[in-house]
């Protein structure tokens, strides 16, 4: 099965903080209304910074009465000879709107078709929900709030060619002013460029999804309690590739059936060779927890990945301690646990209607998504 290149999103969050009895996660929702990067770390040997704006402001607008838009905007880097990506940092020029961004790199073959694709939409960029709509992508840098660059000890990189664009699809929320178009953004990346050597080796990013299926709280009710409703409005807000991508995750983790709770999994075996050297994990404001573990229940069973009270306002690439090796017959699982009780703890999540939250682009909605960083996959597919 070929992984969907999932994006974050947010229909709603709050500001302010919400913690637990008995030492649970803390979400503090601050919607990241300063920037989070800090001083470059310094440059290693043969490394140079490439600093891009995105070429002009844009003014994002949420579609069919939502509050978020996701926008794929085009960078290019004019590369003239091959360059490994070593590290990133996404810089938000308008936090209190920007959400989050994922950085892609496309190869030169694919660049005929980002140029169409921007200029068959009004305005600068296109609306990108779920992933960039392109057929060649390589998923190369998450920002998510708070997160700095995290550079890998190892000789390794993603791959850049002469004539590569960056493509940074950027989740606009709107709700932290009350989902009013008329501010705009302008957002830049720091890219940590190198030559490489004879033994780089080329990374990749591998993401690992399972459904959602929580009920509202108890005490909860309204007409989005019902599963059916809450799944048709996030096919109205993000569109019908979207709002099937919970059956999608369905039938691929639990046999097609809904199977209603705060914790859902989902396992991947893995078909070739790879070598894990990073994680992170993703979800909204309802997520408690977070793991990835490979072949779990068995006496090779290794964490990869453990979020045990997961953050929202700090989401970051975790190294390895060392390099794992993963083999073809090993099994991969992306573990989430959410919390709908929360929803009455944020402020701005508070005043909106209660819902059975299923896998969808808004932070009213949720995901469960793990992401490794490895080398060797030759694609980003499990089976």
């Amino acid at each position: 099965m070929t992984l969907m290149a999932a994006a974050c999103g947010s229909n709603s969050t709050g500001s302010g903080s919400a913690s637990t009895a008995g030492g649970g996660s803390q979400n503090t929702s601050s919607m990241h209304m300063t920037s989070s990067t800090g001083p470059a770390l310094p440059l290693r040997a043969g490394e140079r910074f490439e600093n891009l704006t995105v070429p002009q402001p844009y003014t994002p607008s949420a579609p069919n009465g939502g509050t978020d838009e996701y926008r794929c905007l085009v960078i290019d880097p004019h590369l003239t000879k091959p360059a490994f990506l070593t590290g990133a940092q996404f810089e938000p020029g308008n936090p209190s709107i920007v959400h989050h961004a994922i950085t892609y790199a496309i190869p030169p073959q694919g660049a005929a078709e980002v140029h169409s694709t921007d200029a068959a939409t009004p305005g600068q960029g296109w609306t990108c929900f779920g992933g960039t709509g392109l057929s060649q992508d390589a998923w190369v840098d998450t920002w998510t709030p708070n997160h700095k660059e995290t550079l890998l000890k190892q000789d390794v990189g993603f791959p850049l060619k002469p004539g590569s664009l960056i493509v940074l699809q950027i989740h606009y929320n709107l709700l932290a002013i009350n989902g009013r178009a008329g501010a705009s953004d302008q957002s830049s990346i720091r890219l940590r460029l190198t030559d490489g050597t004879a033994a780089t080796k080329p990374l990749m990013t591998v993401p690992l999804q399972a459904p959602i299926e929580l009920p509202c709280a108890s005490g909860e009710s309204g007409p989005l309690c019902d599963r059916a409703a809450a799944v048709a409005d996030v096919a109205k807000r993000f569109g019908a590739d979207q709002g099937s991508t919970e059956a999608h995750l369905l039938s691929r983790c639990s046999k097609g059936k809904p199977v209603p709770g705060n914790t859902q999994h989902c396992d991947y075996p893995v078909p070739q060779p790879m070598t894990v050297y990073a994680g992170l994990g993703h979800m909204h404001l309802l997520g408690r927890s977070i793991k990835i573990e490979l072949n779990p229940g068995t006496p090779k069973a290794r964490i990869l990945l453990d979020v045990p009270s997961f953050n929202f306002d700090n989401q970051a690439l975790t190294p390895e301690p060392t390099p794992v090796d993963v083999k073809p017959g090993d099994k991969l699982r992306v573990t989430c646990t959410h919390d709908a009780t929360l929803r009455q703890k944020l402020p701005q999540l508070s005043k909106l209607p209660p819902r059975y939250v299923v896998w969808g682009d808004g932070t009213s909605d949720e995901m469960c998504l793990g992401l490794l960083t490895v080398s060797g996959a030759g694609g980003n597919s499990l089976g």
